[in-house]
């Protein structure tokens, strides 16, 4: 191998390590999963999301049977901490949901979408306890949203993958049939779907 090609390997090896190095997790639930993914995929520095079932009392629960098992809808998203902090996430989260109401969320209504923040370690803890507080300050309403420790995400059927994706129209039929946004703006005011912390 020539020096020429040995220098170009080491350039593309600096190049590939640093968009991996960054990269961390949090786990959301808010509703229709649907929505949440669609969500946070236009959030800039989100590098994925993975719509899935969580907190409930039995392993690899389907769409079919993870209500009766006591599940959430939710969403793992991944992002780039150098481009977008979990603290910007959390504040996001809570602009893009109703978390004052403990029976579910716009037309959803039961547990399984009722509003969490599953946390992975102590400083996700400390930063979404600090972020509900902030909600409930600005909405000044009891913010009734769970924050918990993760228990194992389970990802949901491929067809629920990108659905907004998949099926725009009945997506977009279903979001607006459901009164989410409408909701989410009445709520939150000019504020509805941003973060509010700083630096977003």
């Amino acid at each position: 191998m020539t020096r020429a090609a040995l220098a170009t390997l080491a350039l593309m090896a600096l190049l590939v390590v640093p968009a991996h190095a960054d990269k961390q997790v949090a786990i959301f639930a808010g509703g229709c999963f649907w929505c949440v993914e669609s969500d946070f995929d236009h959030v800039p520095g989100v590098l994925s999301t993975t719509s899935g079932y969580i907190g409930g009392t039995t392993q690899n629960p389907t769409y079919y049977d993870h209500t009766a098992a006591g599940h959430r809808e939710a969403v793992r998203v991944e992002f780039d901490n150098a481009r977008v902090s979990y603290e910007e996430l959390v504040s996001y989260f809570f602009h893009s949901v109703d978390p004052t109401d403990a029976s579910g969320q716009f037309c959803d209504r039961g547990h399984s979408y009722t509003t969490a923040i599953y946390t992975l370690g102590d400083d996700e803890l400390a930063v979404a306890t600090k972020g509900k507080a902030a909600a409930e300050k600005e909405l000044k309403k009891p913010i009734v949203t769970e924050i918990a420790a993760a228990p194992e995400f389970w990802p949901a059927e491929d067809y629920h993958q990108d659905y907004y994706k998949k099926n725009p129209l009945r997506y977009e039929y279903y979001r607006h049939g459901c009164g989410r946004d409408a909701r989410v703006e009445a709520l939150w005011g000019a504020n509805a779907r941003k973060s509010t912390v700083k630096g977003s």
